[in-house]
């Protein structure tokens, strides 16, 4: 054995060399390595583990919450405050900075754990020949050439290319998607140009033995195995922006444009009317910035979707990442895996096929629950046949079903292979215990699966006698059989017989459904020894049974509100193709006849071009690698398309990654799924999706709503600077910049997380997603906030500011008011109070769009109260109290004040009702017309 080499050797096709050969291309032996040469190439590899790819660190990403336009904005303002002299402003601006940003990063922050995941799928502990001798050595330490020794139930920790056998099969489900167990062998694979997955002879580090046993050696570890390549394309995939966050971003941009111009030309104005000069003219340009950037948006937003994210746990959708609530609520296109997804990755069996008659079995996945059901839909009980068919296929069997743990947070399953499993299932259902059944008929023989017979054969006692079962391939196992069971009795099996069971295992298998036979032999006395073609001949014909991995219950109904709301289902599997399709119009995804079923090798010769014009109608991806399926959800991105994606599997992970966002499933799903999407589904639940799309929906509504109802209060904030540099610095200023922050993160707060927390409007699943062009800030909601609404409540905070002064005694004065003392605190506190009061009508009137506020019932949303109480409290602290009174420049004013005041508060409700009125008759004449 050569101490040199450490993997295959240079230019060797380790798939299509023979077991001796395969010893030789990675230097080692049938009795494994050296101990010593095994720790030489420990050294030389490294550890069989996943690395983790450096992202950006914690404190760089945290940094990043604070340079962002608005952020630097408000650092700015801070530094002219300060240099104009007035510190408590500069620090005021500073720590709501500060506040966003930590708040942002505290709630937005998950720790991406997905590396932590990809280990923990990888066993601990694993068995190897070393020396001639077997040994359990730590996962961390196998190196290429180590000789691995498997069994059923063993997870396998690293590549590897099998030299031994016995009747091996491997679930490669998490890494391939493909839902049944795939058969292995160790001799050589011709078709070298398969993808790697599909040559037979190799096993893969992150799948499970299900069935048989055997001995592999080690071809690659850690990051170079093909679990490590699908953990780097995760690692370092680019994580897009979702619809919210560039929105968000395009928010701020405009926010600071309309804040600078604003600050701008209030300086220009002041320099050129009034004698302030440059120093005092900047600190009020700074206070027109002030008033025009809603410092409270971006924390508001944030609480929106915090409370979202809480009312989706409810509906069973954990979110991780918060602009992903939204983003789902925009997604056009879901692309979907299909095992463990839309089906229960767990062979059911189906139908039963007696020779007299057809049988469905209702029940899904692994659960011993299920009704028996003829042909015409009726409840069937205590079928003699049927009984014994299924008591064929729990006695072939070697599966076992294993019951719940709570503890341990398993549901049913069972140990062995899938397919033995469903039947053992099927048999409980109709009541038959397999360990019972076994007990009452021992097993004293058996001729083993061969993938040459295509069948299976257990001999048991029974009584006095020996009876045998043997189920397999339909076409083998009708060839051995004489006479068929019906009605209770064995008969002859003629020619039309024969003819009408082949008839219908093919219209079985037309369904996508995988079909068994099971036959059966008795003797009255032990025949003994004999030959396996002697023991399988004369058998009496049972049935058939008719499995799959069925669509779970509740996806058809979710497929078609998906439908409803113009969101396009994609089905994207490493299945075959005629599996993919059969489930997907079992379930509504498909329901044309021709639809085009794409396979991985035809979807490497598209380009890109090829692709788009592909993806332009109804398709199914059926065989793909996980590169392609990256590609796909890459090229629906492209073509304009907000794209989520769902998934269970390991193979799933880069594309959750690259979605707008990554839906995986909490119970089924790996951890690698889990880790590298943004939502998860607690209950598997597809229908689950639905719901959380509409919450989505809800969310950017609620957002516009929110935002529309800060920016209306921006008018009023600003309309008082405009009018002391218009008139000269003559008029004082309503409101200072310390009461503009006090309505910014004070009073404002309470209502916008009202607005933030309004249901889903009834028909939102019923219209289409909205445009990827449609902008959170449009030039209505501008239009409808800063000049309709705004300016509005600006007139109404100026006549109380003046309402102040004339009550004592300055009446029908306009110019040359006192701007210091405490009838100007009064006053400011008056204009304070106005805006509060005026953004109840606006809180009111910003909860509809266009429909009346009748329509939904004023006090539907019990947030609004809350929101209004918020409010009023904050205003009379900040009127009354000494504190608040000092730091924000207020002071009290008398009851005929509040009397003046409380007229305004349905003002804005009022007017914007009037608007809403003659939008719905516009619509309603452009439709008739």
């Amino acid at each position: 054995m050569t101490t040199a080499t450490v993997g295959p050797a240079p230019g060797a096709d380790i798939a299509a060399l023979g077991p001796d050969a395969v010893y030789d291309a990675l230097g080692t032996a049938p009795g494994g390595l050296e101990p010593a040469e095994a720790d030489r190439r420990l050294g030389t590899v490294g550890p069989n583990r996943i690395e983790e790819v450096v992202g950006p660190p914690l404190l760089a990403r945290f940094a990043a919450n604070f340079v962002h336009l608005m952020a630097l904005l408000l650092w700015v303002a801070g530094g002219i405050a300060l240099l104009a002299g007035l510190p408590e402003l500069a620090v005021a601006v500073w720590v709501v900075n500060i506040i966003n940003g930590v708040f942002s990063f505290s709630q937005e922050y998950k720790a991406e754990r997905a590396t932590e995941a990809l280990r923990r799928l990888l066993p601990a502990n694993v068995r190897v020949l070393r020396g001639g001798l077997e040994a359990t050595v730590l996962a961390e330490q196998l190196v290429p050439g180590d000789v691995l020794v498997l069994a059923e139930g063993d997870r396998i920790s690293a590549d590897g290319r099998i030299v031994e056998e016995h009747e091996l099969r491997v679930d490669q489900s998490t890494l391939t998607g493909k839902s049944h167990p795939s058969r292995r062998t160790a001799e050589p694979v011709a078709d070298t140009g398969a993808s790697p997955a599909e040559q037979r002879n190799r096993v893969f580090a992150g799948t499970s033995v299900v069935a048989g046993r055997a001995k592999a050696v080690v071809t690659a570890t850690g990051m170079r195995t093909e679990f490590g390549a699908l953990a780097r394309m995760s690692q370092t995939m680019e994580v897009e922006q979702s619809p919210l966050q560039r929105e968000l971003a395009r928010l701020t941009r405009v926010v600071a444009v309309i804040a600078v111009a604003a600050g701008l030309l209030f300086f220009v104005v002041a320099e050129l009317f009034t004698p302030m000069g440059l120093t005092r003219g900047l600190v009020f340009a700074l206070g027109m910035i002030v008033a025009f950037v809603p410092e409270g948006i971006l924390p508001t937003v944030t609480l929106a979707l915090a409370m979202a994210t809480q009312r989706m746990a409810g509906r069973q959708a954990l979110v991780k990442r918060l602009s992903a609530v939204e983003a789902l609520g925009s997604a056009t296109v879901i692309c979907t895996d299909k095992t463990g997804t839309l089906t229960a990755n767990a062979m059911t069996v189906r139908v039963l096929r007696t020779p007299d008659g057809r049988y469905e079995l209702t029940g899904a996945g692994y659960a011993p629950v299920g009704d028996l059901l003829d042909a015409d839909g009726r409840l069937v009980t205590g079928r003699d046949d049927v009984r014994w068919l299924l008591l064929g296929g729990v006695l072939a069997n070697d599966a076992r079903l294993l019951e719940p743990d709570d503890e341990g947070g398993r549901s049913w399953s069972v140990l062995g292979d899938p397919t033995e499993g469903a039947l053992v299932v099927a048999a409980a259902k109709v009541g038959l215990d397999a360990a019972s059944e076994a007990g009452r008929r021992p097993r004293v023989d058996e001729l083993p699966f061969d993938s040459a017979r295509r069948r299976m054969s257990t001999v048991h006692r029974d009584g006095s006698g020996r009876v045998l079962f043997c189920k397999g391939a339909p076409l083998d196992v009708l060839a051995r059989c004489t006479h068929q069971r019906i009605a209770g009795r064995v008969e002859p099996l003629g020619d039309g017989e024969r003819a009408a069971l082949l008839d219908a295992n093919d219209e079985l298998g037309r369904d996508a459904l995988r079909v068994l036979a099971v036959a059966m032999r008795s003797w009255p006395a032990d025949p003994g020894p004999l030959e396996p073609d002697e023991l399988e001949s004369g058998l009496v014909f049972l049935g058939l049974v008719a499995m799959m991995d069925p669509p779970r219950p509740e996806v058809a109904a979710a497929v078609q509100s998906c439908h409803r709301a113009g969101i396009r289902i994609v089905m994207i599997t490493g299945d075959y193709g005629l599996t993919a399709e059969s489930v997907a119009r079992r379930i509504g995804i498909v329901d044309r006849p021709g639809v085009r079923v794409v396979n991985g090798d035809e979807l490497e010769t598209l380009d890109d071009e090829a692709l788009a014009a592909v993806l332009a109608d109804e398709v199914i991806f059926a065989r793909t690698a996980p590169a392609q399926k990256l590609r796909v959800v890459a090229a629906l991105q492209g073509l304009g398309h907000v794209v989520a994606v769902t998934g269970d599997g390991v193979d799933d992970a880069p594309a959750l990654k690259r979605a707008d966002i990554g839906v995986a499933m909490g119970r089924s799903g790996t951890d690698v799924a889990r880790e590298a999407a943004d939502m998860i589904l607690l209950d598997d639940n597809f229908a689950s999706i639905v719901a959380a799309v509409e919450e989505g929906r809800a969310v950017y509504a609620n957002i516009r709503k929110f935002t529309g109802y800060i920016f209306t209060s921006n008018t009023p904030e600003a309309v008082p600077f405009l009018v002391y540099g218009l008139s000269g610095g003559r008029v004082p200023i309503a409101l200072g910049v310390m009461p503009i922050l006090a309505v910014d993160l004070g009073t404002d707060l309470g209502p916008a997380l009202a607005l933030g927390g309004e249901p889903p409007e009834p028909g939102t699943m019923d219209r289409p997603p909205r445009p990827v062009d449609e902008h959170l800030v449009s030039r209505a909601l501008l239009v409808r906030s800063y000049l309709w609404l705004g300016l509005a409540q600006a007139a109404v905070v100026m006549a109380a500011f003046y309402a102040r002064y004339w009550i004592e005694g300055y009446w029908g004065q306009w110019l040359d008011l006192p701007d210091e003392g405490t009838l100007y605190a009064s006053a400011t506190a008056m204009a304070f109070a106005a805006v509060v009061f005026t953004q109840i009508g606006n809180l009111l009137a910003h909860r509809t769009e266009r429909a009346s506020l009748r329509s939904i019932g004023l006090w539907s949303n019990p947030l609004v109260r809350w929101g209004i109480l918020s409010e009023l409290a904050v205003v009379a602290a900040v009127v009354y109290l000494p504190p608040l009174q000092s730091v924000i420049g207020t002071a009290g004013f008398p009851l005929v004040g509040w009397a003046l005041l409380v007229p305004a508060i349905p003002l804005l409700l009022i007017i914007d009702e009037i608007r809403k009125a003659g939008v719905r008759r516009r619509a309603t004449d452009g439709g008739a017309r």
